[in-house]
C-alpha cells in the first residue's frame, strides 16, 4: 500500500508538471519556455522538474504525445460503433472539434508544431498524426465505395477537414463559445463539410437523434451495442461502464441443483449474462439439462435469441418482460410442487421468487453471477469523455448502474448533479430506485427493454 501512494503521488506530481508546461508553451514560443520557468509555476525547485523530464523537449514532445494518443484512442472507440461513412464522418468531426476546444492549451502548441524527423522524439508523433490522417481517408474512402460520397482527391480533402475543423476550433476559443453554442458550432461544421462530400446519389438518412449527446451506463459490451443503435440515428453516445459482471463467490448451490436435472421442471432466463454463465458453468462440469422435459422461460427477446444460439429451446417469451409479466404467463401453468430453477444475479430483487412461490412452485434461486464495479483502467477514458463532454440524456438500466454512477463519480448530491439533465430509466424498478434520491425520471418504456427504450427517447424529443 506504501509502494501503491508513493506511485499515485508520484503520477500526480508528473501530471501537474505536463499541465504547468502546457499552460506555458501554449502561451509562449518553444524557446522562451525554460524548466525553472516550469517549477516555478507548480511551486517545485527546477531539479524535481528534471526527476520526471531529462530535457525540455523530452516534456514538451510528452505533452503532445499523451494528447495525440488520447485523441485517437476516442476516435477509435467511437468508430467501432458506426455503421455508415455519414456516421463516421460525423462522429470523428464532432468528438475531434470537442477534444481540441476543450484541451486548448494543447491545440495552440499543436498549431504551431510543424513536425520533420530531424527530431528524435518526432517519430512517434508523425505516426500518430499519420494514424489521424488515415482515419479521415478510410472515411472518405469508404462513402465513396457506398456511393454517398462523391469521388474527390483524398490528400486534399483531409487537409480540408482539418483545416475547417482547426479554423472553427480558433473561433470557438477566441469568442469563448459557451457549451450550448460549441454544440450549435458542432452541427454547423459537420453540415459545411458533408455538403462538400456529399455525392446526392442517396438520400441523407434521418437521424432524429441528430445533436443529442446521450450517456449509457452499462457493461461495456451491452453498452456497445445500445451505442451502435442510438448512433444510427444521429445520437453522440458516451460510453459509461458502471458495471462488470463477475462469477458468484462460489458454484456450490448451482452445482447442487444441476446434479439432479430430472427434478426442474422450468427454468427462467432472465437475462442475456444469466444464459451465459449458465451456459459456461454446465460446460466446466458436463452438467446437461433435459429440455424435452425442462420448459425454459426466456425473459425478453435478446434473452431468448442468447439460448436459442446455445442450443436452448425456449418454451416460453413473456409479453411483459418483468417478474409480473413472468408470473402472469406461468399462473396458466399449474406450479403446485413444481419445481422453478431461476439462475440469476447474486443480488436480483425477490419479486419474481415470491411470486411464483405463492403459486405453489418449488423456487431454486441461484447466483450464477454478481455485479461489480469496473476497473480504474477501465474507468480512465471514460471519465474524461463525459468530463469534457455537456450530455442530454443519461440512460440507467438497473438500480446498480444508478448506485454507481453516483458512486464513481463521487456524488452526493444526486438531484444537484443530474437535475439538469435527462434520465430515462428502463423499467419501473429503475425508475423507482432513481426516484428515490429524488431525481426526476422523464422517460420510461412501454416495454422494458433497449429497443422499447430507444422508442421512447425519439418520441421524447420528437415532442
Amino acid at each position: 500500500m506504501i509502494k501503491e501512494k508513493r506511485e499515485i503521488k508520484r503520477q500526480r506530481k508528473r501530471e501537474r508538471i505536463l499541465g504547468a508546461a502546457e499552460e506555458l508553451f501554449s502561451g509562449k514560443s518553444y524557446h522562451e519556455v525554460m524548466m525553472e520557468d516550469v517549477a516555478k509555476l507548480i511551486s517545485v525547485a527546477k531539479g524535481t522538474v528534471y526527476n520526471y523530464f531529462t530535457s525540455k523537449e523530452e516534456l514538451y514532445f510528452t505533452i503532445m504525445k499523451i494528447r495525440l494518443t488520447s485523441l485517437i484512442a476516442i476516435l477509435e472507440n467511437k468508430f467501432s460503433s458506426e455503421k455508415n461513412a455519414i456516421d463516421s464522418l460525423r462522429s470523428f468531426i464532432l468528438h475531434f472539434y470537442s477534444f481540441m476546444i476543450n484541451h486548448k492549451n494543447f491545440f495552440r502548441i499543436y498549431q504551431k508544431e510543424t513536425l520533420t524527423k530531424e527530431n528524435s522524439f518526432c517519430g512517434e508523433l508523425i505516426s500518430l498524426e499519420n494514424k489521424l490522417n488515415e482515419m479521415i481517408g478510410k472515411i472518405i474512402a469508404s462513402g465513396i465505395k457506398e456511393g454517398i460520397f462523391r469521388k474527390v482527391d483524398e490528400k486534399f480533402a483531409i487537409s480540408l477537414i482539418l483545416g475547417t475543423v482547426y479554423g472553427a476550433v480558433q473561433r470557438g476559443i477566441i469568442n469563448g463559445f459557451s457549451n450550448g453554442t460549441r454544440k450549435t458550432e458542432e452541427e454547423k461544421i459537420f453540415e459545411f463539410i458533408i455538403h462538400a462530400l456529399y455525392a446526392g446519389f442517396k438520400k441523407i438518412p434521418e437521424l432524429p437523434l441528430q445533436g443529442k449527446t446521450i450517456v449509457i451506463t452499462r457493461t461495456i459490451e451491452q453498452s456497445k451495442e445500445s451505442a451502435m443503435a442510438l448512433s444510427k440515428l444521429g445520437a453522440n453516445v458516451i460510453i459509461f461502464p458502471t458495471l462488470e459482471i463477475v462469477p458468484p463467490d462460489n458454484w456450490n448451490k448451482f452445482d447442487s441443483v444441476v446434479s439432479n436435472p430430472s427434478k426442474i421442471d422450468f427454468i427462467i432466463f432472465t437475462s442475456v449474462h444469466s444464459v451465459q454463465m449458465f451456459s459456461k458453468r454446465c460446460k466446466e462440469t458436463g452438467a446437461e439439462l433435459n429440455f424435452n422435459r425442462t420448459k425454459v422461460v426466456a425473459v425478453g427477446n435478446k434473452t431468448s435469441s442468447y439460448c436459442q444460439k446455445n442450443n436452448i429451446p425456449v418454451a416460453v417469451v413473456p409479453q411483459k418482460f418483468s417478474a409480473e409479466g413472468v408470473v402472469e404467463v406461468l399462473s396458466k401453468f399449474n406450479l403446485k410442487n413444481k419445481v422453478v430453477f431461476i439462475p440469476r444475479s447474486a443480488i436480483g430483487r425477490e419479486e419474481l421468487p415470491k411470486g411464483l412461490k405463492d403459486l405453489g412452485a418449488i423456487i431454486k434461486s441461484v447466483p450464477v453471477y454478481n455485479v461489480s464495479l469496473p476497473s480504474g483502467d477501465k474507468m480512465k477514458q471514460s471519465l474524461e469523455v463525459l468530463n469534457n463532454s455537456d450530455p442530454d440524456l443519461f440512460i440507467f438500466t438497473s438500480p446498480s448502474t444508478f448506485e454507481n454512477f453516483l458512486l464513481i463519480m463521487g456524488i452526493k448530491n444526486p438531484v444537484g448533479y443530474l437535475g439538469k439533465f435527462d434520465v430515462a430509466a428502463i423499467g419501473p424498478t429503475t425508475k423507482e430506485a432513481i426516484e428515490n434520491k429524488n431525481v426526476k425520471v422523464e422517460i420510461l418504456p412501454d416495454e422494458f427493454t433497449i429497443e422499447g427504450l430507444i422508442k421512447k427517447i425519439i418520441e421524447h424529443y420528437s415532442n
